[in-house]
C-alpha cells in the first residue's frame, strides 16, 4: 500500500504547527507581532526548511521587513524549542519568508467583486434604457 505523504511533508506539517505555537507562546520580540505561520518547505534531506509567515495587523513594507528581521534574530531560540519539540535526529535550519498570498488572495477577491458590482451597475443602467424607449 502506497503512502500517502512523503515524510519531508509529514514533518513540514509538524514543524507548521509546532513553530505557530512557540512564535504565539514564547517569542515576545515586539517586531514580530501577530505573525501566523502559512506554510513549511522542507528539503529533502531536512537539513534546512523555509518557513513562509504572514503578519495580520501589519500590512506596510516597513513592518513586513522589521518582522521578519526579528524571526530571523529568534530563529536559533525557535530551532533549540523546535528541537524539544520534536524528535529529529536533525533539527532543520530555518529561514523565514514573508507569504503575501493572503493579501494577493484578498486584492484579488475585491477586484472580483468590483468587476461583478459595475456589471450590475451596466445592467440595470441598459435596462432602464430599454424601459424609456
Amino acid at each position: 500500500m502506497a503512502r500517502e505523504f512523503s515524510r519531508t511533508q509529514r514533518v513540514a506539517q509538524e514543524m507548521q504547527k509546532e513553530i505557530a505555537i512557540i512564535l504565539q507562546r514564547e517569542v515576545k520580540d515586539p517586531r514580530i507581532g501577530m505573525a501566523t505561520v502559512s506554510g513549511v518547505e522542507v528539503s529533502r534531506d531536512l537539513a534546512y526548511a523555509k518557513v513562509f509567515v504572514t503578519f495580520l495587523n501589519d500590512s506596510d513594507e516597513e513592518s513586513i521587513k522589521a518582522g521578519l528581521e526579528g524571526l530571523t534574530d529568534a530563529s536559533g531560540f525557535i530551532r533549540s524549542l523546535l528541537g524539544k519539540a520534536m524528535r529529529l535526529r536533525v533539527i532543520p535550519e530555518l529561514t523565514f519568508a514573508y507569504d503575501n498570498s493572503l493579501v494577493e488572495g484578498m486584492r484579488m477577491s475585491n477586484l472580483v467583486s468590483n468587476v461583478v458590482k459595475n456589471d450590475r451597475e451596466r445592467r440595470a443602467a441598459a435596462d432602464g434604457d430599454e424601459g424609456e424607449a
